[in-house]
């Protein structure tokens, strides 16, 4: 697509789940990608749960998988089907104490939310190849029609459901990459870029 200023808009990155640590390396900060496949969605429960022992449910892998930091809104139909309304993304940095542990533990190739995450989450991206993908606030609605299908629910008695691990089969979920498996973090240069700035208008 060509914008107002003449140049091509480079075209988005397919992303299939679950993911190889190769295809994540070959991510750079700035790409944006389009995911398809099976997402899990884990927000502050989960994370304390799994961070101090707690098992997956039987059945769930979430080897070359990716995590969205997700409260989702799903309403039941009366055929029993589970439908999502909002699936917009909360708020990473509540997750910095607990998300390097799980990406090493479990083997995550993606963490999908917005605000960016820390120098510890960071690292674990470089060492284990991970990736951090910014997904668009404000947006829960339209995120959701991305969502194709819930294949399950886990902890839902447990956490409640905007706690609980969610499955959802989605397609052509767009976000973009804010901390690569190299060790580079837009989060970290915007906060030395404002700093600076900040610092400049002081003196």
């Amino acid at each position: 697509m060509e914008l107002n200023d003449g140049s091509i808009d480079p075209p988005m990155i397919p992303l299939s789940f679950p993911l190889t640590e190769e295809r994540i390396r070959a991510l750079r900060v700035g790409d944006e990608v389009e995911c398809t496949g099976l997402l899990f969605t884990g927000r502050d429960a989960v994370h304390k749960y799994l961070a101090r022992g707690g098992a997956l449910p039987p059945g769930v892998d979430l080897r070359g998988g990716v995590l969205y930091h997700c409260g989702p809104v799903v309403l039941k139909d009366p055929d029993g089907a589970w439908r999502v309304v909002a699936a917009g993304p909360t708020t990473s940095a509540r997750e910095e104490p607990y998300q390097a542990d799980l990406i090493a533990k479990f083997g995550l190739r993606g963490v999908i939310g917005k605000g960016g995450m820390g120098e510890r989450t960071l690292a674990a991206c470089a060492a284990h190849g991970c990736v951090y993908l910014h997904a668009v606030g404000g947006a829960a609605q339209v995120l959701a029609e991305c969502v194709k299908r819930v294949r399950a629910v886990h902890f839902l008695e447990q956490f409640g459901a905007p706690e609980a691990v969610w499955e959802f089969e989605v397609d052509r979920f767009p976000a973009v990459v804010t901390m690569d498996a190299h060790g580079h973090s837009l989060h970290r240069d915007i906060e030395a870029a404002s700093r600076a700035k900040l610092i400049k208008y002081r003196v």
